[in-house]
């Protein structure tokens, strides 16, 4: 995962640069947290269910993450196409506390702010007591996410209220990428120029076809493809 927040911050100090501003000193340490979530960059199928194996209930949805590459910060979006329980949601990373945050908007265009940490291969999202406190339902939400394989990943809404100890299943969305029939990272398909992910998306530059992985990226690399280019192929360069 080094190769992947490297390259993303090269970006990100070509976009500053551009802009005169000054780089937060912890915007490298924000990409390297989010780094594992390169895997998930792409269009995904899902299947909810409130009852696991059951079809009372089900839906299915779309889904697609996304780089974020802002001035200030570096986060991945989530954005979700008739989901029943999420609508999107930006997932950012505080070095300093080692935490992450979603700041998410549900289907009925309410928001919820939710924090936790990496468990294993799983992010393990809650509300908090008071954000519960000044809800009406007075109700705490947690989301995890558990990304079981680069084709695969589940998302798991839970609640409980304050006077609880264990959380309740709302219900699981199944995802399997959009793309599943591509080689993904580590095969032999096309790589991204930005963020060394699996590359979906084609970009042109001086009568070249070059590959990104996300709607995010592909940006980035328009925004400075001289400079995208020159840390790619350095990097190709180092690693041989």
């Amino acid at each position: 995962m080094d190769r992947s927040w490297a390259w993303g911050l090269v970006i990100l100090t070509a976009c500053v640069l551009l802009r005169g501003d000054s780089m937060p000193p912890d915007v490298a340490a924000q990409k390297a947290g989010l780094a594992d979530f390169n895997s998930l960059i792409g269009g995904w199928r899902g299947v909810g269910q409130v009852r696991r194996s059951s079809t009372s209930g089900a839906w299915t949805e779309t889904a697609e993450w996304v780089w974020h590459f802002g001035p200030q910060e570096v986060a991945v979006d989530y954005v979700v196409k008739d989901g029943k329980l999420f609508e999107s949601g930006r997932l950012s990373y505080a070095p300093a506390t080692k935490e992450y945050t979603l700041a998410a908007v549900l289907p009925d265009k309410s928001k919820q702010t939710l924090v936790g940490t990496m468990d294993g291969n799983k992010l393990v999202l809650t509300t908090t007591e008071k954000d519960a406190a000044q809800k009406e339902m007075a109700e705490i939400h947690r989301m995890t996410i558990t990304r079981l394989s680069p084709i695969r990943t589940l998302v798991l809404f839970e609640k409980r209220t304050p006077a609880q100890e264990r959380f309740s299943r709302v219900a699981e969305v199944g995802y399997t990428r959009a793309d599943a029939h591509l080689a993904r990272e580590g095969g032999n398909g096309p790589e991204c120029v930005v963020t060394g992910g699996v590359g979906t998306i084609t970009v042109m530059h001086k009568g070249k076809t070059y590959y990104v992985c996300c709607t995010g990226c592909k940006q980035a690399f328009e925004d400075d493809p001289e400079g995208i280019l020159a840390e790619y192929f350095a990097q190709k360069k180092a690693k041989k």
